[in-house]
């Protein structure tokens, strides 16, 4: 058994980086509501799990200047934020940890003071209307840890299951930056081999650039989507050189 420690918490918001700013997240709930019934010949109560609650809860960090810090990244009021929180085990997040991904309404951005440094907190309790609502599954895998990166992707990939699935998925991917334009995608394959992966349909961040503003996305795919056992990122340079980016795969199971 391996526990995680915070201090290899990594969290991303709408393409940034913010793990250099924040300090605290919040309890990433994910919860259902259940109202327990029974008829008249049941012998026990019972319940059906109704629609989930998913909630990051708040994010707590400095307050700063820093035109990448949570403080210039919220500041402009409510609005739609995609986050991404991923948690490395006794080192910084690597292939095969897990992650939590959403996306949520900023609904507070409060500034309080501490002993000594200033503090911003950022609300983002709510699941957006813009989240894949044909989903109630914030949790998957890392498939690339932030990173720059200038070629594909060659090597091998995770098996985050054990098996095969036919549920669907959701991709999710946040790029800080870029020299020009990219393709972020998930692939697949039966057998671990560089040769067997292929792209999942649907599962691709389109032909997109962050070399002005950082990009994000996630992208749920049909609720019956076969997903094949073994899972890896994969980059497709346009007419960028680098790109930095980070990406994960909620498998629906």
């Amino acid at each position: 058994m391996t526990r995680i420690n915070k201090k290899f918490t990594r969290v991303y918001m709408d393409g940034y980086d913010i793990s250099g700013y924040a300090n605290e997240i919040g309890s990433l709930d994910w919860m259902y509501d259940v109202t327990p019934n029974a008829a008249f010949s049941d012998s026990v109560m019972n319940g059906i799990n109704g629609k989930a609650v998913i909630s990051a809860g708040t994010i707590n960090a400095f307050l700063d200047n820093d035109a990448a810090g949570l403080t210039s990244l919220s500041k402009t009021g409510a609005g739609t934020k995609n986050i991404m929180a991923a948690f490395g085990t006794n080192a910084v997040p690597i292939a095969g940890d897990p992650v939590f991904a959403w996306k949520f309404e900023q609904s507070n951005y409060q500034k309080t003071e501490g002993d000594s440094f200033s503090a911003v907190t950022l609300n983002v309790s709510n699941a957006s209307y813009t989240s894949p609502l044909t989903y109630q599954k914030p949790w998957g895998v890392l498939l690339a840890p932030m990173a720059a990166r200038t070629a594909a992707n060659t090597a091998v990939g995770i098996d985050d299951n054990g098996a095969a699935s036919a549920l669907g998925g959701i991709f999710v991917y946040h790029a800080s930056s870029s020299d020009g334009t990219f393709t972020l995608t998930a692939q697949e394959a039966d057998t671990n081999l560089n040769a067997s992966f292929a792209a999942i349909t649907g599962a691709t961040s389109g032909s997109i650039t962050a070399a002005v503003t950082p990009q994000s996305g996630m992208i749920a795919l049909g609720v019956t989507a076969a997903i094949k056992r073994y899972l890896r990122f994969q980059l497709a340079l346009g007419t960028a050189s680098t790109v930095t980016f980070t990406s994960a795969f909620i498998r629906i199971v």
